[in-house]
């Protein structure tokens, strides 16, 4: 790479922060440090790409059945189950296990032409039944132009408009809402057990067991575990806010917002914030900062339990729980609520 290139990168990097912090997250720090620091950056990315890395962290992202499913439809289940409230993305993510394996079938009607049923694609939709979906309900931007049911973006979507459209709404009745995706009994209860085992999989004990007494404490986590699994997005705000997923800050953030509490948009602002914690005395709830000091933070995590958090780490990372390891510093939002 030309260094003049590099250079003049770095600072229009650092021109776009100063005028929209917001958009860069957990990096933000790195930026202020200037050109070199950038130029470092590419220099780390570059390599990393061609020598393939890998990731080296003790705690893996969520362990047990859920790392049976590809990245790309974890992200994809979690994504278009909010589409329907009170549709748990479990349910998307067991029709598509028990249909495709998650569209690694290698029987025919998977990638292209169509199974003894007529049924195609990742989540096996006729023809004639998926292109009713995409009329009552068009798919969001990211698949196919025009939508496809061989497409995973369009045919998990569409997965999730059927089972609201057949009683998954609001949770009234999932029982006949998969009924109605596949007319069998032995389905049903294959897809629901399915759904259980990746829930709890998913969620594992740092998600399930929070010891505590704050309300705002147990949203907030809640929150953060219910995104476990969206993909890292610098300057990522989450699905609400149209982005496929969080950078570190973005997610905090949108964790303890859900519980009525404002935070920074910033690790650096976010630790700012306070109020401060010692680290041998954290609790659910803290976040948790790391960085080369207090005043160059780049990344933050919300603590589930003794030793681990939930965070979304890096690029290529997804939200996921972790062992704390060493924070510069820690504060506890939540005190005040």
């Amino acid at each position: 790479m030309n260094p003049l290139l590099a250079l003049r990168a770095a600072e229009c990097a650092r021109e776009h922060l100063r005028e929209h912090p917001g958009r860069w997250g957990c990096v933000a720090a790195l930026l202020l440090l200037g050109p070199p620091a950038i130029c470092v950056l590419i220099v780390v990315f570059l390599l990393t790409a061609l020598t393939g890395t890998s990731d080296t962290s003790s705690a893996a992202a969520p362990a047990g059945a859920v790392a049976d499913i590809p990245a790309e439809y974890l992200a994809l289940y979690r994504q278009a189950a909010q589409t329907c409230p009170g549709l748990d993305w479990s349910i998307l993510a067991a029709i598509g296990k028990v249909e495709t394996d998650h569209g690694r079938s290698p029987l025919p009607g998977v990638h292209s032409g169509v199974n003894s049923a007529k049924a195609g694609g990742p989540m096996q939709f006729l023809q004639s039944t998926f292109d009713g979906v995409v009329a009552r309900h068009p798919i969001p931007p990211g698949g196919a132009h025009p939508p496809s049911r061989y497409n995973p973006h369009d045919a998990i979507y569409a997965a999730a408009a059927y089972l609201c459209d057949s009683g998954a709404r609001d949770g009234r009745d999932f029982r006949a809402a998969i009924f109605a995706y596949n007319h069998a009994e032995w389905y049903v209860k294959k897809v629901l057990d399915q759904a259980d085992t990746y829930r709890r999989a998913a969620r594992g004990s740092d998600c399930t067991s929070i010891r505590t007494s704050s309300k705002a404490v147990r949203t907030a986590i809640e929150f953060a575990c219910e995104q476990l699994g969206l993909p890292y997005v610098w300057g990522g705000d989450g699905p609400a806010n149209g982005d496929r997923g969080f950078d570190c800050s973005g997610l905090v953030k949108a964790a303890y917002g859900a519980a009525g509490i404002d935070l920074p948009r910033t690790a650096q602002t976010q630790y700012g914030a306070g109020p401060r914690v010692a680290l041998d005395q954290l609790q659910p709830g803290d976040l948790v900062f790391f960085g080369t000091s207090s005043n160059h933070i780049t990344h933050v995590g919300l603590v589930l339990s003794p030793g681990m958090m939930i965070n979304a780490p890096d690029f290529g990372k997804p939200v996921r729980v972790d062992a704390i390891g060493r924070p510069v510093g820690a504060t506890r939002p939540a005190s005040s609520a």
